[in-house]
């Protein structure tokens, strides 16, 4: 984490504000105090996840520490987590259908519009979709 998203101007801008809220005298002052709080807090996150691994006895990184991934590298197996996916892809396979078929439809539309035609076009439908068999939540259960 550094300085390589901050720009040339807001660096400054963040100076001028650090000036006006400070003053000159004690923004050194507050610049280091906000510099020592950030490396105790990174101290302890690292501390918190050594402690975290040597009494799991796995490898645990910081970004592991949000519930979710946490959940997913280390109590659950590949199985359990297919299983769970599951009834959410039949789901995500409709959505993703209907929302490339509405996409297809303004490209179209957009195409029409920008490309003059010399005779009336009829509209032609779009070719028909072969549809995979939805899955029901008695299949999951």
């Amino acid at each position: 984490m550094g300085l390589e998203n901050i720009g040339g101007w807001e660096f400054i801008l963040i100076i001028l504000v650090g000036l006006f809220i400070f003053g000159p005298d004690r923004l050194p002052k507050a610049i280091s105090d906000g510099l020592r709080m950030l490396r105790n807090v990174r101290q302890m996150a690292r501390n918190a996840t050594g402690d975290l691994s040597r009494e799991l006895g796995t490898d645990i990184q910081l970004e592991d520490l949000h519930p979710k991934t946490f959940l997913r590298k280390h109590l659950l197996s590949e199985a359990d987590e297919a299983a769970l996916r599951k009834p959410l892809q039949g789901i995500y396979d409709d959505v993703r259908g209907v929302a490339d078929g509405v996409k297809r439809d303004a490209q179209a539309a957009a195409n029409s519009v920008t490309s003059p035609s010399t005779t009336p076009a009829a509209s032609t439908p779009p070719p028909a979709q072969s549809v995979a068999p939805r899955a029901s939540w008695d299949d999951v259960t």
